[in-house]
C-alpha cells in the first residue's frame, strides 16, 4: 500500500502560529467589533482538537480497515494513482463531504457528534480545532462508495486530510471577503461564518468543504448579509467549557429524549433520524420552522 504523509500532524505548528497571528491582528482597532478570543473558550477548543487527534489513532484504524476491506474485495473498477485521479478524487471527496456535513445537520444521530464543532459562541481559528470525539467512528460511511468504485484507500485518507486542512483558515473574522471569483467557487470565511450562525436565516446553510458550488447546486447556499450580523453558537447554547460535556452532552440529550416518557417505538427511533429540535408531540421546532418564522416576521416589518 502506498504511504502518504499525515499532513494534519505536520500542520500543527502552522495552526499554532496562525492562531497567534490572528490573536494579534484581531486586537487592532479595525477589528474591535469582532468577539476575538476568550481564554476558556479557546482552551476548550484546543482540548477538543487534541482529543480528536488521540482518538483518531483508533478511529482511523477502523476507517482504513473498512476502506481496504471494500477496495480489496468489492471494488468495481481500479482507479490508478495518477495525476488525473487526484483531480477526480478531489471532486468525489468534496461531494462526499458536502452530504456528510448536510446530513450531520439534518439527522440527530450525526448531529450528536457534529454539534461539538458548533458549540462555541466565538469564531476564530481555535474554533476550527473544536472537533468531535465520536464522529470519526461512524461518519466515514459517507465515503464508503469511493473504495467501491476503485479509489485507493490511501488516496481517500489523504484527500480527506487535505479537505480538513483547507477548512482551518476559513474559521476567522479577520478576513472579510475574498475576490469575487474566489467567493463564487470556493468556501471562504464569509461563507463559513454563515454556517456557524444561529440566526434563523443562516441555520443549516453553506455545508461546503472546499467548493461552495455544491450548496449553490443543491439549494443550501446563503450569502453573508451586511445587515444581519452572524450570531455564533447554537440555537440553545450549552454554556460550558468542560470538554467532556462538550463531547457528549448531545448524546445524553438525544438518548434522554428517546427513552424518557411514554411514546411509541417508532417515535423513539425517530429521535435518531429526525432533525435537531424535532419533538414527537409537535412542540419542537427544527431549523426550517425557525427560518420560516423569521421570514414571516421580516416580511411583516417590511410591509408596515
Amino acid at each position: 500500500m502506498p504511504e502518504f504523509p499525515n499532513i494534519i500532524h505536520f500542520a500543527i505548528p502552522i495552526f499554532i502560529v496562525s492562531m497567534l497571528l490572528e490573536l494579534f491582528v484581531t486586537t487592532r482597532e479595525k477589528f474591535k467589533e469582532t468577539k476575538g478570543y476568550e481564554t476558556k473558550d479557546a482552551f476548550a477548543s484546543i482540548a477538543m482538537g487534541l482529543g480528536n487527534v488521540f482518538l483518531g489513532f483508533l478511529s482511523k484504524a477502523i476507517v482504513l480497515w473498512s476502506f481496504v476491506l471494500i477496495y480489496e474485495n468489492f471494488r468495481i473498477f481500479t482507479i490508478p494513482i495518477a495525476w488525473w485521479s487526484f483531480i477526480l478524487i478531489f471532486f468525489a471527496d468534496d461531494l462526499s463531504y458536502y452530504w456528510f456535513h448536510r446530513i450531520s445537520h439534518e439527522c440527530r444521530l450525526f448531529w450528536a457528534s457534529h454539534v461539538v464543532h458548533h458549540s462555541s459562541q466565538h469564531y476564530n481559528l481555535s474554533t476550527a480545532l473544536r472537533q468531535t470525539w465520536s464522529g470519526g467512528f461512524y461518519s466515514f460511511i459517507f465515503w464508503l462508495w469511493m473504495p467501491l468504485v476503485g479509489f485507493h484507500p490511501a488516496m481517500i485518507l489523504l484527500q480527506m486530510s487535505i479537505s480538513l486542512l483547507y477548512q482551518f483558515w476559513i474559521h476567522t473574522e479577520a478576513i472579510n471577503k475574498m475576490p469575487q471569483w474566489f467567493e463564487a467557487i470556493f468556501n471562504t470565511p464569509s461563507h463559513h461564518r454563515v454556517h456557524h450562525g444561529s440566526n434563523p436565516i443562516y441555520l443549516d446553510r453553506n455545508h461546503a468543504g472546499i467548493l461552495i458550488i455544491w450548496d449553490k447546486l443543491f439549494g443550501t447556499f446563503q450569502p453573508e448579509l451586511s445587515d444581519e450580523k452572524v450570531t455564533y453558537g447554537l440555537v440553545k447554547n450549552i454554556n460550558t467549557f468542560n470538554p467532556i460535556k462538550i463531547a457528549f452532552i448531545e448524546w445524553y440529550n438525544m438518548f434522554k429524549d428517546m427513552f424518557s416518557g411514554r411514546k411509541s417505538l417508532k417515535n423513539r427511533l425517530l429521535y435518531l433520524v429526525k432533525p435537531p429540535g424535532w419533538k414527537h408531540d409537535g412542540t419542537g421546532k427544527i431549523s426550517s420552522d425557525l427560518r420560516d418564522e423569521w421570514k414571516e416576521t421580516a416580511n411583516s416589518n417590511n410591509s408596515v
